[in-house]
Protein backbone atom coordinates (compact mmCIF):
# COMPACT_ATOMS: atom_id res chain seq x y z
CA UNK A 1 0.00 0.00 0.00
CA UNK A 2 1.36 3.24 -0.86
CA UNK A 3 1.88 5.84 1.68
CA UNK A 4 2.17 9.40 0.60
CA UNK A 5 4.20 11.04 3.53
CA UNK A 6 4.75 14.64 1.40
CA UNK A 7 0.88 14.57 1.97
CA UNK A 8 1.48 13.46 6.07
CA UNK A 9 -0.82 10.04 5.68
CA UNK A 10 1.84 8.51 8.13
CA UNK A 11 0.00 10.20 10.71
CA UNK A 12 -3.37 9.04 10.53
CA UNK A 13 -4.49 7.55 12.63
CA UNK A 14 -4.62 4.01 11.12
CA UNK A 15 -1.06 4.02 9.94
CA UNK A 16 -0.19 5.37 13.96
CA UNK A 17 -1.90 2.08 14.96
CA UNK A 18 0.72 -0.15 13.10
CA UNK A 19 3.78 1.57 13.17
CA UNK A 20 3.54 4.75 16.79
CA UNK A 21 6.87 5.73 15.04
CA UNK A 22 4.74 7.06 11.80
CA UNK A 23 7.86 6.28 9.69
CA UNK A 24 7.65 3.88 6.69
CA UNK A 25 7.66 0.85 6.12
CA UNK A 26 5.15 -1.09 8.14
CA UNK A 27 3.28 -4.56 8.23
CA UNK A 28 -0.09 -6.04 9.29
CA UNK A 29 0.36 -9.66 8.95
CA UNK A 30 -3.42 -10.98 9.01
CA UNK A 31 -2.09 -14.53 7.51
CA UNK A 32 -2.43 -15.63 11.46
CA UNK A 33 -4.92 -15.97 13.73
CA UNK A 34 -3.97 -13.01 15.90
CA UNK A 35 -2.79 -10.26 13.05
CA UNK A 36 0.92 -9.42 13.82
CA UNK A 37 2.18 -5.82 13.79
CA UNK A 38 6.24 -4.53 12.52
CA UNK A 39 7.90 -1.73 12.07
CA UNK A 40 11.47 -0.92 11.18
CA UNK A 41 12.54 -2.53 8.03
CA UNK A 42 14.79 -4.58 9.92
CA UNK A 43 12.41 -6.17 11.62
CA UNK A 44 10.14 -6.37 8.50
CA UNK A 45 12.66 -8.49 6.62
CA UNK A 46 13.83 -11.05 9.78
CA UNK A 47 10.07 -11.37 10.21
CA UNK A 48 8.88 -12.57 6.89
CA UNK A 49 12.57 -14.36 6.08
CA UNK A 50 11.56 -16.69 9.06
CA UNK A 51 7.75 -16.78 8.21
CA UNK A 52 9.03 -18.39 4.70
CA UNK A 53 11.91 -19.77 5.17
CA UNK A 54 14.14 -17.32 2.65
CA UNK A 55 16.88 -15.13 2.46
CA UNK A 56 17.88 -15.77 6.54
CA UNK A 57 20.27 -19.08 7.48
CA UNK A 58 18.04 -20.90 9.81
CA UNK A 59 18.55 -21.03 13.75
CA UNK A 60 20.60 -24.72 13.38
CA UNK A 61 23.85 -22.50 11.39
CA UNK A 62 24.38 -20.05 14.43
CA UNK A 63 27.19 -18.92 13.13
CA UNK A 64 26.01 -18.23 9.50
CA UNK A 65 22.87 -16.58 10.89
CA UNK A 66 24.79 -14.46 13.52
CA UNK A 67 26.60 -12.82 10.62
CA UNK A 68 23.72 -12.17 8.40
CA UNK A 69 21.79 -10.43 11.55
CA UNK A 70 25.16 -8.36 12.40
CA UNK A 71 25.46 -6.87 8.29
CA UNK A 72 21.64 -6.44 8.50
CA UNK A 73 22.08 -4.13 12.01
CA UNK A 74 24.99 -2.38 10.38
CA UNK A 75 23.01 -1.46 7.64
CA UNK A 76 20.00 -0.33 10.44
CA UNK A 77 22.50 1.78 12.45
CA UNK A 78 24.98 3.24 9.60
CA UNK A 79 22.33 4.08 6.65
CA UNK A 80 20.93 6.74 8.64
CA UNK A 81 24.35 8.49 8.02
CA UNK A 82 23.98 8.47 4.35
CA UNK A 83 20.50 9.64 4.43
CA UNK A 84 19.85 11.93 6.86
CA UNK A 85 23.37 13.31 7.54
CA UNK A 86 25.24 13.33 4.23
CA UNK A 87 22.59 13.49 1.91
CA UNK A 88 20.35 16.11 3.88
CA UNK A 89 23.44 18.39 4.21
CA UNK A 90 25.08 17.67 0.63
CA UNK A 91 21.82 17.95 -1.50
CA UNK A 92 19.06 18.96 0.41
CA UNK A 93 19.91 21.68 2.88
CA UNK A 94 18.31 24.87 2.40
CA UNK A 95 22.51 25.97 2.59
CA UNK A 96 25.68 24.64 2.25
CA UNK A 97 27.44 24.20 5.57
CA UNK A 98 31.22 22.88 4.88
CA UNK A 99 31.69 21.40 8.15
CA UNK A 100 28.69 19.00 7.99
CA UNK A 101 29.00 17.77 4.61
CA UNK A 102 32.47 16.92 5.28
CA UNK A 103 32.26 15.37 8.58
CA UNK A 104 28.97 12.94 6.44
CA UNK A 105 30.74 12.57 3.57
CA UNK A 106 33.66 10.99 5.70
CA UNK A 107 31.52 9.01 7.50
CA UNK A 108 29.72 7.51 4.32
CA UNK A 109 32.99 6.95 2.54
CA UNK A 110 34.73 4.79 5.35
CA UNK A 111 31.26 2.80 5.76
CA UNK A 112 31.58 2.27 1.91
CA UNK A 113 35.21 1.11 2.54
CA UNK A 114 34.26 -0.90 5.14
CA UNK A 115 31.11 -2.70 2.78
CA UNK A 116 34.52 -2.95 -0.11
CA UNK A 117 36.92 -4.73 2.20
CA UNK A 118 33.99 -6.97 2.84
CA UNK A 119 32.75 -7.64 -0.67
CA UNK A 120 36.38 -8.11 -1.93
CA UNK A 121 36.63 -11.65 -0.07
CA UNK A 122 32.97 -12.80 -0.38
CA UNK A 123 30.39 -12.48 -3.69
CA UNK A 124 27.36 -11.18 -1.46
CA UNK A 125 27.46 -9.61 1.97
CA UNK A 126 27.13 -12.85 3.61
CA UNK A 127 28.87 -15.11 1.91
CA UNK A 128 27.92 -17.24 -1.32
CA UNK A 129 24.25 -16.64 -0.49
CA UNK A 130 22.17 -13.57 -1.42
CA UNK A 131 20.08 -13.00 2.42
CA UNK A 132 17.79 -10.06 3.53
CA UNK A 133 21.54 -8.10 3.88
CA UNK A 134 21.78 -7.50 0.67
CA UNK A 135 18.44 -6.48 0.42
CA UNK A 136 18.65 -3.80 3.81
CA UNK A 137 22.27 -2.71 2.00
CA UNK A 138 21.85 -2.60 -1.26
CA UNK A 139 19.21 0.41 -1.62
CA UNK A 140 21.65 2.78 0.28
CA UNK A 141 25.06 1.93 -0.80
CA UNK A 142 24.54 -0.34 -4.21
CA UNK A 143 22.92 3.06 -5.06
CA UNK A 144 25.96 5.32 -3.63
CA UNK A 145 28.11 3.03 -6.04
CA UNK A 146 25.98 3.57 -8.94
CA UNK A 147 25.84 7.41 -8.52
CA UNK A 148 22.29 7.26 -8.02
CA UNK A 149 22.01 8.91 -4.87
CA UNK A 150 22.29 12.97 -4.51
CA UNK A 151 24.03 13.18 -7.52
CA UNK A 152 27.67 12.23 -5.20
CA UNK A 153 29.00 9.84 -7.32
CA UNK A 154 31.87 11.97 -8.69
CA UNK A 155 31.95 13.78 -4.75
CA UNK A 156 32.51 10.55 -3.09
CA UNK A 157 35.00 9.05 -6.12
CA UNK A 158 32.49 6.05 -5.76
CA UNK A 159 34.61 4.65 -8.72
CA UNK A 160 37.33 3.72 -6.18
CA UNK A 161 34.82 1.12 -4.17
CA UNK A 162 35.43 -1.56 -7.34
CA UNK A 163 34.02 -4.32 -5.00
CA UNK A 164 30.83 -2.71 -4.09
CA UNK A 165 30.09 -1.64 -7.42
CA UNK A 166 30.61 -4.81 -8.97
CA UNK A 167 28.16 -6.36 -6.12
CA UNK A 168 25.63 -3.64 -7.00
CA UNK A 169 25.51 -4.28 -10.63
CA UNK A 170 24.99 -8.36 -9.83
CA UNK A 171 21.61 -7.32 -7.82
CA UNK A 172 20.27 -4.65 -10.04
CA UNK A 173 20.15 -7.01 -13.15
CA UNK A 174 18.41 -9.80 -10.59
CA UNK A 175 14.68 -9.78 -11.67
CA UNK A 176 13.21 -9.75 -7.95
CA UNK A 177 14.97 -6.49 -7.69
CA UNK A 178 14.30 -5.24 -10.47
CA UNK A 179 10.32 -5.84 -9.89
CA UNK A 180 11.00 -4.47 -6.06
CA UNK A 181 12.28 -1.21 -7.79
CA UNK A 182 8.97 -0.47 -9.29
CA UNK A 183 6.35 -1.10 -6.06
CA UNK A 184 5.28 2.41 -4.96
CA UNK A 185 7.11 4.12 -8.04
CA UNK A 186 4.80 7.21 -9.13
CA UNK A 187 7.69 9.22 -10.83
CA UNK A 188 9.48 8.34 -14.34
CA UNK A 189 8.53 5.91 -17.02
CA UNK A 190 5.16 5.09 -16.52
CA UNK A 191 5.29 1.93 -17.78
CA UNK A 192 7.75 1.13 -14.94
CA UNK A 193 5.34 2.07 -12.17
CA UNK A 194 3.73 0.03 -9.78
CA UNK A 195 2.00 2.38 -7.43
CA UNK A 196 0.37 -1.00 -5.24
CA UNK A 197 1.44 -4.14 -5.45
CA UNK A 198 -1.56 -6.86 -4.12
CA UNK A 199 -0.63 -9.99 -5.95
CA UNK A 200 2.24 -11.23 -8.52
CA UNK A 201 -0.19 -10.61 -11.29
CA UNK A 202 0.35 -6.62 -10.55
CA UNK A 203 3.15 -6.90 -12.05
CA UNK A 204 1.65 -7.20 -15.41
CA UNK A 205 -1.28 -5.49 -15.47
CA UNK A 206 -1.08 -1.68 -16.97
CA UNK A 207 -1.08 1.08 -13.78
CA UNK A 208 -3.15 4.46 -13.38
CA UNK A 209 -3.01 6.96 -10.65
CA UNK A 210 -5.30 4.94 -8.10
CA UNK A 211 -2.81 2.05 -8.94
CA UNK A 212 -3.14 -1.38 -10.79
CA UNK A 213 -5.81 -2.76 -12.67
CA UNK A 214 -7.06 -6.46 -12.00
CA UNK A 215 -9.89 -8.84 -13.05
Amino acid sequence: WLINIGEGQQFGSGFVAVNPNSKIPALLDRSEPTPVRLFESGAIMVYLAEKFGAFLPPVSEPARRAECLSWLFWQMGSAPFVGGGFGHFYAYAPFKIEYAIDRYAMETKRQMDVLNRLLAQRRYVCGDEYTVADMAIWPWYGGMAKGLLYNAGEFLQVQEYTHVVRWADELAARPGVQRGRRVNKVTGDPALQLRERHDARDFDAPTSPQGPHRP
